[in-house]
């Protein structure tokens, strides 16, 4: 317990004891924290990647030889969270914390070593009362463009798409959003990055000063629009260093996502739809492993679908076409190749708060071989087909 020197002059006066500093102090800090809420959840599956050799597997985020042909954990997720209130110049803060081996994927360990622990998000929010108020983001924060979460919960498959894994993840910096009105949003900021590890700089051949920029806005239909309603479109772009890309070298990149989901004349069917773009460019990192530093580009299609048929049952589809011209992804045998994936989950909430997924996964490349084989350097089919349970328990 910290106390000022008045507080402590007036105990050793006798004016004020002991146990009513103590009590005095606690209520300060449960009316602090009475505003804060926790949440979060425990995701857990079981996957089996069909036929003999699994060494490459697909390159999409969160998957991987470490989830093949077994039960997994896969993440818990804490959050603590004290949203604005509705004052001028209200403030908060948001801390989504990770546990478990999609802590080590997320990439955002400062020391560079990953662990089964990570910061999702950390950040302070603040409003100031220019125009309908301007709310800012000051930490680490997620991007402000893409389709799917990084919170599984709020997305329609188990499994995450290629244009997903090629989006921009965390950024360290600073991000005002500007509500203009029902129909519109804009988000602008500045960050350290486009790469994911907290509080990266610029290194050389880039200046700590070389920064990484973005900005996203959103069109949501108007409630008077019929069944179009609540329909959405977003455009963004962000553009800036990475230092965490496929092939180990440092490299200027810019993301283009356009991406909208779209209600019908059906209430129980949601269509969406998204492009992701990502343009390697004016690379001068030398990778000696490769012969050169990543440049190129990779353009990502995608295609969803959700039907309700139950208040507990929910079917979900996606459709996607990767065409592929750098190493984004990671795997030099996606490089220069087209990857066609079709997705199909069904989700039925049994129990409270649990969500439970079952899903088919395809993937193709109509190119050079890329999945299977017994040892990562060969390859020896044109398809992966996965089929997985998710289990999801949200307090």
């Amino acid at each position: 317990m910290k106390l000022n020197r008045w507080t402590l002059a007036l105990a050793a006066a006798g004016i004020v004891t002991a146990p009513s500093l103590l009590r005095a102090q606690t209520n300060t800090i449960m009316t602090a924290l009475s505003s804060t809420t926790l949440s979060g959840y425990v995701d857990t599956s079981a996957q089996w990647n069909l036929g003999t050799g699994n060494a490459n597997n697909p390159p999409y985020a969160f998957g991987g030889a470490g989830k093949a042909d077994g039960f997994n954990l896969n993440v818990v997720d804490l959050t603590l969270d004290k949203p604005e209130d509705e004052t001028p110049w209200a403030a908060g803060y948001h801390a989504d914390l990770w546990f478990g081996p999609d802590a080590s994927a997320l990439g955002t360990q400062s020391t560079g070593i990953p662990g089964d622990f990570a910061i999702h998000q950390a950040y302070v929010t603040l409003r100031t009362p220019i125009g309908n108020g301007l709310d800012w983001k000051m930490g680490v924060f997620d991007t402000v463009i893409g389709y799917e979460s990084f919170t599984s919960p709020n997305n329609p498959n188990y499994t995450h798409s290629y244009g997903f894994t090629i989006e921009p993840t965390q950024h360290t910096g600073l991000l005002g959003t500007y509500i203009v009105n029902d129909e519109f949003t804009l988000s602008a900021g500045i960050a350290n990055s486009v790469g994911s590890t907290i509080n990266l700089k610029g290194s050389p051949p880039f200046a700590e000063s070389y920064k990484t920029y973005m900005a996203a806005g959103t069109y949501t239909v108007s409630t008077n629009a019929g069944w179009l309603s609540g329909s959405t479109l977003t455009a963004g772009v962000v553009n800036g260093f990475n230092g965490n890309n496929g092939n180990g070298t440092a490299a200027k990149q810019t993301s283009v996502y356009l991406g909208s989901t779209i209600s019908t004349p059906i209430t129980a069917l949601k269509l969406g739809a998204s492009m992701d773009f990502l343009d390697h460019h004016n690379n001068t990192d030398v990778n000696t492993a490769t012969g050169g530093g990543i440049n190129g580009t990779t353009w990502a299609w995608a295609l969803y679908a959700s039907f309700q048929a139950t208040e507990k049952l929910a079917l979900n589809l996606r459709g996607e076409y990767v065409d592929n011209r750098s190493d984004a992804l990671g795997a030099a045998n996606i490089v220069d190749n087209n990857i066609y994936e079709f997705t199909a989950t069904a989700q039925y909430d049994l129990w409270k708060n649990v969500l439970s997924r079952i899903e088919f996964r395809w993937d193709h490349v109509d190119q050079t071989q890329a999945f299977g084989g017994t040892t990562a350097g060969t390859p020896s089919r044109d398809n992966a087909f996965l089929i997985a349970a998710n289990v999801i328990y949200k307090f």
